[in-house]
């Protein structure tokens, strides 16, 4: 099959970990005879550099006309330490989400079994935990008007929510749900907001369409809460935009690495996979950025493309990597690998169709390890 991918390296260690990616989904067309044509253009800090926007119209027509969008992260010291920048890259990316029409982000939270020990909390409280968040990316408050009053004595955000903006991220939530454990949770604040309880009153209708999967309710702040007390409660969460945004960086926190969280956001004609991570500015150029959550990010594109063996493959691959501790330093400590090595491992792995076996000399010297 031949599929057109955008690629959006961004900003920091972007452009060093969607290399990674590329270099998976290149190993991943040559064994299961695919095409993908990658193509790349700027975003982000780098494209106001190049030419002044965070989102140029040559960058948004390439994304519109290819299958899916594969982003990197975006992010400079010089704009995040700089409150009154009138442009900045985040900008860029919103504005992505908005004329994509990526109305839902999907983040997989996964507590994989060989890093338990590097999680700041318990072993017992994260054992087993496999969770999957859907925040709503393109209402609410982020996407609310905004003002500020002359003076500049006061500030408003307004938060806004249709019935059809929560329905149609619901039903996917739900459909998840039904391929899972059977349970979902809404994150709320219906107590306090008039947003928070048309979501609550929606989602309880639709349920209904889904008396198979199991519906409960938290307010935000308990959920907040029970993520650090009780992880492994979740299955499937559901929750607006802004709530989404917090209460998955926390979750995020969970498998011991943030290197490791991989999300899709999606529409109804377009989609963009990314790692949740940041561009980490400091580590731009030195090999030591984590690459697999991009990796696993775009296992989540195969997925989008139908291609469910070849998605297995690289979470194998990724699955493998970690057993064996080819990782980079924020999870191998000890006996480190570069970002480009990880990346290089991950293929040889893919690459190689039979069974193998690992030579533990190569693996040391951090050479190939297929024999």
């Amino acid at each position: 099959m031949k599929f057109n991918i955008a690629v959006l390296p961004g900003d920091g260690i972007g452009p060093e970990i969607t290399q990674q990616s590329v270099k998976v989904l290149n190993a991943i067309a040559d064994r299961f005879d695919h095409e993908f044509i990658f193509e790349e253009a700027a975003v982000g800090a780098a494209a106001i550099d190049q030419v002044g926007d965070p989102l140029p119209e040559s960058t948004l027509n390439l994304c519109k006309r290819s299958h899916a969008v594969l982003f990197g992260a975006i992010g400079d010291p010089k704009y995040d330490n700089d409150p009154s920048a009138k442009v900045r890259p985040e900008q860029g990316l919103l504005r992505l989400r908005k004329e994509l029409g990526l109305f839902a982000n999907i983040r997989p939270v996964k507590a994989y079994e060989a890093l338990i020990e590097n999680s700041p909390l318990k072993p017992e409280i994260i054992q087993g935990v496999d969770m999957v968040i859907y925040r709503e990316l393109t209402g609410g408050i982020y996407f609310g008007e905004k003002s500020t009053s002359a003076d500049g004595k006061s500030a408003s955000d307004l938060c806004f929510y249709t019935v059809e903006e929560i329905e149609r991220i619901a039903h996917l939530a739900f459909k998840a749900a039904g391929e899972r454990r059977k349970k979902l949770t809404l994150i709320d604040k219906a107590n306090v907001l008039e947003t928070s309880r048309l979501w609550r009153k929606t989602v309880k209708e639709i349920s209904k369409s889904y008396p198979e999967v199991e519906l409960d309710f938290l307010y935000v702040d308990n959920a907040a809460m029970q993520m650090i007390l009780n992880p492994g409660q979740f299955d499937v969460i559901l929750t607006e935009n802004m709530f989404g945004d917090i209460i998955s960086d926390e979750a995020s926190v969970i498998g011991g690495s943030i290197g490791l969280l991989e999300s899709a956001s999606v529409g109804e004609k377009n989609a963009l996979f990314e790692p949740i991570h940041g561009s980490y500015p400091q580590a731009a150029g030195q090999g030591i950025a984590n690459p697999l959550a991009s990796v696993l990010s775009a296992a989540m594109m195969l997925d989008y493309f139908g291609l469910i063996e070849e998605a297995k493959a690289v979470r194998l691959a990724v699955d493998v990597s970690i057993q064996l501790n080819v990782c980079t330093k924020d999870i191998n400590r000890d006996n480190h690998y570069s970002t480009e090595r990880v990346g290089d491992f991950l293929e040889s792995v893919i690459s190689d169709t039979e069974d193998h076996m690992i030579n533990d000399e190569n693996l040391n010297l951090g050479q190939m390890t297929i024999i």
